[in-house]
C-alpha cells in the first residue's frame, strides 16, 4: 500500500448538509416558497459573487460586516475587487436598479441561497449559512411592513414553530437619528465613569451599539439613555402607529423594543426581528427593516424599500429541537432482479413505473457483485419503499412479476404474481388505492 493519503475537511464555519438532514430542508424551503407564492412575492436569482464596492456603499463602510466578517478577494485576471456576497438585499436591489425593474410598478421579491461571512463560529453562527429574503420595493405605506411581518407569522405557524415572538420598532429618518445620536452621545459622555472600554471605544463611532452591551454594571445607566422614539417627527410616528394598528387588527403579538436598532447603514423607520430563547445567545432567527434610502444610494430613481432574511440554519435547528418530522421513504417501489435477462427487463419496467410517475431505486451491482436475492430484499427494506417489484429467472420465462408488499402488517406480507405488462397498472393502483399503504399515499405529489 501506498503511504496514507492526507484527508481533506471541510472549510471551518462551513457545513455539509446531509441525505439524512434533506427531508427537513426540503420540507422547510418547500413551506417558505409555499407561502411566499400565496402573497404574490416572486423569484429573483443574483449572483453569490459582486464587487466589493457593492456592500461597502449598501451596508456602510464602517459596518462590523464591512470591516471585519467579509471574504474579498482580487480578480487574478483582471484585479477587479469581488466579494462572496455577506447578504441578499444589497444584490437584489443592484440588480432592480441595473434591470429598471420598479420603474412599471412596485415588485414584490424573494430569494434564497448562501451567504458568507467570516465570523467566529458559534452555534447558529456560521460562515456559510442560507437565507431566505424578501424584498417589496415601490412599496410606501405601512401596510407592505404589515403583510412581511405577516407572511413571516404564517411560516412559523406552518412549520409548527411556536416560540418565536416579534420585537419592533421605529428607527426615524437620518436627520431623528441624528439628534438621537447627538444627546445619546452628550448622555454617555455625562455618564463616562460608568462606561467600559469597548463602549468608551465605541462612544463616538456607533454609539447605539453602547445599548446592546451585556455588561451588568452599566444596564441601569443604559436603561435610562435618551430613547430614540422620542425622537420621532409626526410622520415616522404616523407610520409606526399605522403599522401597529393593522398588526393589532390582525391578532399578531408584539413588543416595542426600543433598543432594537439593526447594524446596517440603510435602514429607517421599522424595523423587525423575530426572536426565540431556544437557542442559547443567538436568538435572532429573522429580521428585517425598511430601507428607503437604499436604492437612491445606489443610482437609481428614489423608491421605497423593505424587506427581511430568516436564517436557514437556526430554524432548521429550531424544528429539530421540536420533534423531527418522521424521515420520508426514499420511494415507492425498489426492484429486485437475478440474472442479465431479467436485469433488463427491470430496467424497462423501472422506467415505466417512473414514467407513471413513481419513485423507483433499481437494485445496482456493487464491488460485491450483483447481490443475492436475499440481500437485495434487505436493501429494499432498509429503503422505506411500500413495494418490492421482483424479477427472476422463473419471471422471465412466465413473462411476469412479483410485487410484494413491505408494509403489510407483520406476516402478512403477501406477494403476487402479475403480467408484465399489467405491473404498471398494478403497481400505481396499489401506491394510490392505498392497498397496503402508509396514511400518505393519497397526497402522492408528483403523479401526472
Amino acid at each position: 500500500m501506498s503511504d496514507k493519503k492526507e484527508k481533506f475537511t471541510a472549510i471551518k464555519g462551513m457545513n455539509d448538509i446531509l441525505p439524512a438532514d434533506a427531508p427537513l430542508w426540503e420540507l422547510f424551503e418547500n413551506t417558505v416558497e409555499s407561502v411566499l407564492k400565496s402573497y404574490g412575492y416572486q423569484k429573483i436569482v443574483t449572483p453569490i459573487v459582486e464587487e466589493t464596492g457593492l456592500f461597502a456603499r449598501a451596508i456602510g463602510a464602517v459596518t462590523d460586516i464591512v470591516e471585519k466578517e467579509m471574504y474579498s478577494f482580487e480578480d487574478s485576471m483582471n484585479g477587479d475587487q469581488l466579494t462572496l456576497r455577506p447578504e441578499g438585499t444589497a444584490g437584489a436591489v443592484r440588480a432592480v436598479v441595473e434591470h429598471n425593474l420598479a420603474y412599471d410598478g412596485p415588485k414584490r421579491l424573494w430569494y434564497k441561497g448562501p451567504m458568507f461571512r467570516h465570523e467566529r463560529p458559534q452555534r447558529g453562527r456560521y460562515r456559510q449559512f442560507f437565507q431566505f429574503g424578501a424584498e417589496a420595493i415601490g412599496f410606501a405605506g405601512p401596510d407592505i411592513d404589515a403583510e412581511l411581518i405577516m407572511l413571516c407569522r404564517r411560516v412559523w405557524d406552518d412549520l409548527g414553530l411556536d416560540n418565536i415572538r416579534l420585537e419592533l420598532n421605529s428607527i426615524g429618518n437620518a436627520e431623528e437619528r441624528q439628534r438621537h445620536r447627538a444627546d445619546l452621545i452628550a448622555y454617555f459622555e455625562a455618564n463616562a465613569s460608568v462606561l467600559d472600554a469597548e463602549a468608551q471605544r465605541r462612544l463616538h463611532a456607533n454609539p447605539l451599539r453602547i445599548l446592546d452591551t451585556k455588561n451588568p454594571a452599566m444596564q441601569d445607566m443604559v436603561n435610562k439613555a435618551p430613547k430614540l422614539l422620542d425622537y420621532l417627527g409626526g410622520e415616522s410616528l404616523a407610520h409606526f402607529e399605522g403599522l401597529k394598528k393593522i398588526l393589532d387588527a390582525n391578532n399578531v403579538q408584539y413588543t416595542v423594543n426600543p433598543r432594537l436598532v439593526r447594524g446596517l447603514d440603510y435602514y429607517n423607520r421599522t424595523v423587525f426581528e423575530w426572536v426565540t430563547d431556544e437557542l442559547g445567545a443567538q436568538g435572532t432567527v429573522c429580521a428585517g427593516g425598511r430601507y428607503d434610502p437604499l436604492i437612491e444610494t445606489f443610482g437609481g430613481k428614489p423608491t421605497p424599500g423593505i424587506g427581511f432574511a430568516m436564517g436557514m440554519e437556526r430554524l432548521i435547528e429550531l424544528m429539530k429541537s421540536q420533534g423531527e418530522p418522521a424521515a420520508p421513504s426514499q420511494c415507492d417501489v425498489y426492484m429486485v432482479h437475478q440474472g442479465e435477462e431479467a436485469q433488463m427487463k427491470a430496467f424497462i419496467l423501472a422506467e415505466r413505473i417512473r414514467d407513471a410517475g413513481l419513485d423507483v431505486v433499481l437494485h445496482c451491482a456493487t464491488p460485491q457483485g450483483a447481490g443475492s436475492f436475499k440481500s437485495q430484499m434487505k436493501k429494499a427494506d432498509g429503503s422505506g419503499a411500500a413495494f418490492a417489484v421482483i424479477i427472476g429467472e422463473d419471471e422471465v420465462k412466465n413473462e411476469v412479476v412479483a410485487v410484494k408488499s413491505l408494509r403489510g402488517a407483520e406476516g402478512s406480507a403477501q406477494q403476487t404474481s402479475v403480467a408484465f405488462d399489467e405491473a404498471v397498472d398494478h403497481i400505481v393502483d396499489q401506491v394510490i388505492g392505498g392497498g397496503e399503504c402508509g396514511p400518505d399515499c393519497d397526497e402522492h405529489h408528483h403523479h401526472h
